[in-house]
């Protein structure tokens, strides 16, 4: 992506070898995330030219000097918001924003250079990584390895969606059983929100999205209803509670507007 609104250009980049404690990945599957379209958009801050891409499933084709815990032909997933396990923030159980992880868009390895370049310009890696090319470099703590058999179209989806939705759920809220959920957004996030509340045995679980053709995809894994608010003249909110009697006992708002997240909290 050569600058914000403008349409992505395939190109031949050279991916330089990795460098001590760093991996080269061949990339065999990557997911499309809103927050790359939010690169596109001008809505995350980055660097330009930049290849984006952060939930992806690859390869390791070579290793730098010192790589340990991977080697050549190793399955893994690269990690845009790794813990590289030393610093005083991954030191500390309450936290996982580790010092070395990239977010605030300089778009460069630890050492404050790229492994990318095009037409002799530098070309910067988002989020730590970088994954819609056919080839990235990460550093050695951002990479976990994974069954070889696992199937690189799903397992791609560990690196964000997937991740960040079934979390919600089972890690940070903590969905106890016999418990009613109620879903805001049936997109890959949502879904994935679903499929957590019903391993933590969540016994009602309501998806609610504007787009009835998602509601297949929801009952499917684990909603027990949908309801899409165009149904109704009152405010969700108030459609929920007389559903439930007031007994909603997680909201989970996986759209990121502010409408739908106040529906959610009321």
């Amino acid at each position: 992506l050569w600058e914000q609104n403008k349409p992505f250009s395939i190109e031949e980049v050279e991916v330089a070898p990795p460098k001590a404690k760093e991996v080269r990945i061949k990339i065999l599957a990557t997911g499309i995330c809103r927050t790359d379209d939010h690169v596109v958009e001008g809505m995350w801050p980055s660097k330009f030219p930049v290849i984006v891409g952060h939930e992806a499933v690859g390869i390791v084709e070579s290793i730098g000097e010192g790589v340990t815990t991977v080697k050549p032909g190793d399955k893994v997933i690269p990690l845009f918001l790794p813990q590289c396990r030393e610093c005083k923030y991954c030191r500390n159980p309450d936290g996982n924003l580790c010092i070395m992880t990239d977010l605030k868009a300089d778009g460069v390895m630890s050492d404050g250079t790229s492994r990318f370049t095009c037409k002799g310009e530098t070309i910067y890696h988002f989020m730590n990584i970088g994954t819609f090319t056919e080839y990235t470099v990460a550093s050695e703590f951002a990479v976990a390895k994974i069954d070889d058999a696992a199937p690189s179209e799903k397992i791609c989806l560990l690196g964000c969606a997937f991740s960040t939705g079934y979390g919600a759920a089972v890690k940070t809220g903590k969905v106890t059983p016999g418990s009613t959920c109620a879903v805001f957004g049936l997109g890959g996030v949502g879904l994935s929100v679903i499929m957590g509340c019903k391993l933590a045995g969540a016994s009602r679980i309501i998806g609610i999205d504007l787009n009835k053709d998602k509601f297949e995809k929801a009952m499917a894994v684990g909603a027990t209803e949908c309801i899409s608010p165009k149904d109704f003249t009152k405010p969700i909110s108030e459609v929920l509670s007389e559903m439930t009697g007031d007994s909603v006992d997680y909201t989970f708002e996986v759209i990121g507007h502010l409408e739908t997240m106040i529906d959610a909290i009321e």
